[in-house]
């Protein structure tokens, strides 16, 4: 993997379920709306100063968002922060850089 690369997708993991989780209400407040379903299907990571997490979350029929989740360094005792997303993905659309 590249310094400041992307990983390979990984399938999603309870952790990365309990990440996406918590930054849903972020999700919900910035789309003005609710998710019933709101399952991790996978995931990539970038190390920075801190981590990014590239998300794909599947949100009902077949919907799916690409969320891009921050995870500051331990000792900065931050919480989670939902930097950006992308709506209207599909199953099979790659997650990417964004």
């Amino acid at each position: 993997m590249l310094c400041g690369g992307t990983s390979a997708a990984r399938p999603a993991t309870k952790e990365t379920q309990q990440m996406a989780d918590e930054v849903k209400p972020q999700l919900e407040e910035k789309e003005g709306k609710k998710f019933d379903v709101f399952t991790a299907v996978e995931f990539k990571t970038q190390v920075v100063a801190g981590t990014n997490y590239f998300i794909k979350v599947h949100v009902g029929n077949d919907e799916f968002m690409h969320l891009r989740v921050f995870r500051s360094l331990p000792h900065e005792n931050k919480p989670l922060s939902l930097h950006s997303y992308q709506s209207s993905k599909t199953k099979h659309d790659e997650l990417a850089f964004f």
